[in-house]
């Protein structure tokens, strides 16, 4: 035999080979294909600490500035007037509605529970005991503790205390310099974002995801023009405060979402092959049809 092909024979060498398959979820496999979706986030100790931390300090900023915040006097009140206020916020100084008021902590409250009806079934499901809570904690209290450090850093005067047919004691109060921005708007917009989110991406094939976002942000918007129907809150702060809280909303479950580079290598399998003749690896890749 020539010293070539004595190089090159089955008994001398080495070969390496690279089997790449990729298989189908319905397909015949060795292992039970799983019938879950792969819980979609995690926690981190770098993201979660983070942000945590800057919870923490928005909430000693503003319990501290809170501590500050000096009610206006009755013979402050004689200054006020409606004109000084830009054309786009003065309609909210015409507005005063206890009612209104009331409505919209009731449409927050549904909306906590909506997102509750979301959220529990997948806790259950996907054990999602720890990931979902504390996500959903980082959620709500980014947006209320940072606009209530803003409000008190910005003290602006709630539209009522310029309606002379608003009552008295509500405009000798703190809180009638904390209309910027709207905490009712941030905190139901992150919550009503979070829950759609939250379900788009456990249920992604499900008909339902247009149900839950008009739902979701229909009682977002409720609770939103409740606080200016009551007199609580110009539209700027209403804008401002919807379009923090559906960041925060978004922000918060996207930093926690499984990388895709992490979830194709839990589904990459490498094993050595051998057939007797030659040695090499399999590579297997295993992509589930949902």
């Amino acid at each position: 035999m020539p010293a070539p092909l004595r190089v090159v024979s089955p008994l001398f060498s080495l070969l390496l080979v690279l089997q790449l398959s990729v298989t189908q979820a319905q397909d015949t496999l060795s292992e039970p294909v799983p019938r879950l979706r792969p819980n979609p986030y995690q926690l981190s100790w770098k993201t979660d600490a983070t942000l945590l931390g800057i919870v923490a300090v928005s909430g000693a900023a503003s319990f501290l500035l809170e501590q500050q915040v000096q009610p206006f006097s009755q013979g402050d009140l004689s200054r006020f007037d409606r004109s000084q206020v830009n054309a786009f916020d003065r309609s909210a100084t015409y507005k005063w509605s206890p009612n209104a008021y009331r409505l919209s902590d009731q449409t927050l409250t549904a909306n906590f529970v909506a997102t509750g009806l979301i959220a529990v079934p997948t806790l259950i499901r996907h054990k999602s005991w720890a990931t979902i809570p504390l996500m959903y904690v980082e959620v709500l209290a980014l947006p209320t503790l940072i606009q209530q450090t803003v409000k008190n850093i910005v003290l602006r005067t709630r539209p009522y205390v310029y309606n002379p047919d608003a009552p008295l004691d509500p405009k000798l109060a703190p809180n009638g310099r904390q209309s910027f921005f709207s905490g009712h708007a941030g905190t139901s917009f992150a919550s009503a974002v979070f829950a759609a989110e939250l379900f788009r991406h456990y249920y992604p094939n499900s008909k339902l995801k247009p149900v839950v976002w008009i739902v979701m942000l229909g009682l977002a918007s409720t609770t939103s023009l409740m606080r200016y129907e009551a007199g609580y809150h110009f539209p700027s702060d209403i804008l401002v405060g919807a379009a923090f809280g559906s960041l925060a909303g978004w922000w918060i479950p996207k930093v926690h979402e499984v990388s895709k580079q992490n979830s194709i290598s839990r589904r990459l399998t490498i094993q050595p092959w051998n057939n007797g003749s030659a040695t090499g690896i399999n590579a297997r890749l295993l992509v589930f049809s949902r």
